[in-house]
């Protein structure tokens, strides 16, 4: 068997646990947790903790998207979390400005989606909540008004982002100072508004005004209804099986349908027969991958205003009519079945359990790296650029409307054998998103690897990377063995050569869950500055 492992153990626990791409959000997660808080509790130190600490990936000026397991009502309850357009969000005010797609960084993308994630707290709160959510927001406060160490990887980000972020004064201000302690005080007193009056505290008042403020003064599209309007929504999470195993997924406007149309389409195909690694392993799952995303590309959008077709999507029906256009021995040719989209796009992504058997798959996301590269005025609050996902096509399913919310990449999962919660993961990585879930969960269920080898397995992503690329690149870690890599050319895969970890590659979390011991094994992925952590 090739190796894998870098040697970081599984985190196993009896009580609670927490993982995340950060250290000190998932620290806070589990203080959290021994202080007597819910699952939920936790997933929203944790959740705040990284807008702080990952301001490159994550921020209350996002949205967030999450999988509720209540283990004594067992049922499994979505959250979505995704911010909808501003009223004055149409095709229409972009052709006024003289532009014929949204921009991907600045003012205008930033806001024209209201962040959606601090109504999703307060929402999952409200119905799970058992501290107050001044004592959840306790250690975000304090990293945005002490300071916390900035990580290489974030220093790395923001060399990338540098110089649209030199755009905006008070983005530049607060992350672009020498030194390894970075501070955001704006930041911690919106938390301290947020903490005190809860979604009153963000979409009202004092910081509301300045968002609105800051939009007018530069064009942009909030005004103070935008912010009032902005609820979570309660939705149904999409389910379907694999082999012995119940998977749910986030529904439409996310891609998690994705993730379980490619495993109806794997599961005839006897993936735990396939050299783990080789080939075929792969082979079969990018074919898998260009099909699904194919129909993503066609059909996602809010379901609110378009007709996206869900329930045949994720049919084994469905699945046994394309998987006849599978190659066994060739690459799909791209322009066959197009898959569109690039894997741009970063996240974080966060699992707990607490010691009641409740769960969070949490994802959360302000989409490119700092968003949309600006801070709104005194706020402290990097603002997303996930609108840059409409498309100004009218005839487009994801085309701008006011109150729509964009396709988003954003997934979480949760998985279940004998009605017993499993498995609590996700990942970030935009795109690749579905295929880091698909990769994760073949390596769990076909294969047998704890979470911690799972997470740690060589990844490939399928699709376009830079600008320029072909769509239909192959990625794939340097970890894969020689002779796959080369039988995977010969069947015609346009292969690119990662180094042996990327971050490219995506950051994964996950928890599993002994059936019969109920022992909590927590993993984190080495690409990330994340840890598993438990009590």
């Amino acid at each position: 068997m090739p190796l894998i492992r870098t040697g970081r153990p599984a985190t196993l626990a009896p009580n609670g646990i927490v993982t995340s791409p950060h250290s000190l959000a998932s620290a806070a997660g589990v203080d959290v947790l021994r202080a007597g808080g819910s699952a939920i509790d936790a997933a929203i130190a944790t959740s705040a903790a990284l807008s702080v600490l990952y301001p490159h990936m994550t921020g209350v000026g996002g949205d967030a998207f999450w999988l509720i397991w209540d283990a004594k009502a067992k049922q499994v309850r979505y959250l979505d979390g995704g911010g909808r357009a501003a009223q004055g969000g149409t095709v229409e005010a972009f052709a006024r400005r003289g532009l014929t797609e949204v921009p991907y960084r600045g003012p205008l993308p930033a806001t024209l989606t209201v962040p959606g994630a601090v109504a999703s707290w307060s929402e999952a709160h409200a119905a799970y909540g058992r501290l107050p959510l001044t004592r959840c927001l306790e250690s975000a406060i304090g990293y945005a008004r002490d300071g916390f160490p900035v990580t290489e990887r974030m220093a790395n980000w923001r060399e990338v982002a540098r110089s649209e972020l030199e755009k905006c004064p008070h983005a530049s201000a607060i992350f672009l100072k020498d030194g390894r302690v970075l501070r955001n005080p704006d930041l911690a007193r919106t938390l301290e508004a947020i903490a005190a009056d809860g979604r009153a505290g963000f979409y009202e008042g004092e910081v509301a005004a300045e968002l609105v403020r800051y939009a007018h003064a530069h064009d942009g599209f909030f005004k103070e209804a935008d912010l009032a309007a902005q609820t979570a929504r309660w939705e149904e999470p999409l389910k379907g099986t694999y082999r012995d195993v119940t998977i749910y997924e986030t529904p439409a406007p996310t891609q998690g349908f994705a993730v379980l149309e490619m495993l109806n389409l794997l599961e005839p195909l006897a993936m735990k027969d396939k050299p783990f690694l080789g080939p075929d392993y792969v082979h079969h799952m990018v074919q898998a991958k260009q099909l699904a995303y194919h129909d993503r590309d066609r059909h996602l959008a809010d379901p609110r205003f378009a007709d996206v077709p869900m329930t045949r999507l994720i049919s084994k029906k469905y699945a046994d009519e394309r998987r006849v256009l599978m190659d066994p021995a060739r690459a799909l040719p791209w322009d066959q079945i197009p898959s569109y989209g690039s894997l741009a796009g970063d996240t974080v992504y966060i699992a707990v359990v607490d010691k009641d058997g409740n769960a969070v798959s949490l994802i959360h996301s302000l989409y490119g790296g700092f968003g949309a590269a600006v801070v709104a005025g005194r706020t402290g609050v990097v603002l997303q650029n996930r609108s840059a996902y409409f498309s100004l096509d009218p005839a487009s399913p994801n085309r701008v409307e006011p109150g729509k919310t964009p396709l988003h990449t954003l997934i979480a999962s949760l998985a279940f054998r004998n009605d017993k919660l499993w498995a609590v993961l996700g990942c970030m990585g935009a795109d690749g998103q579905p295929q880091i879930h698909l990769q994760t969960y073949i390596a769990l269920i076909d294969h047998g690897r704890d979470i911690q080898e799972a997470l740690e397995t060589p990844r490939f992503l399928s699709g376009r990377f830079a600008i320029g690329e072909p769509r239909d690149t192959l990625h794939i870690e340097g970890r894969f063995p020689a002779a796959t890599i080369a039988e995977l050319k010969k069947r015609g895969h346009m292969v690119n050569e990662w180094g042996p970890w990327d971050e490219l590659a995506g950051h994964a979390h996950g928890i599993t869950i002994d059936p019969d011991s109920g022992l909590k094994v927590g993993g984190s992925d080495p690409r990330s500055d994340g840890a598993a952590i438990g009590y």
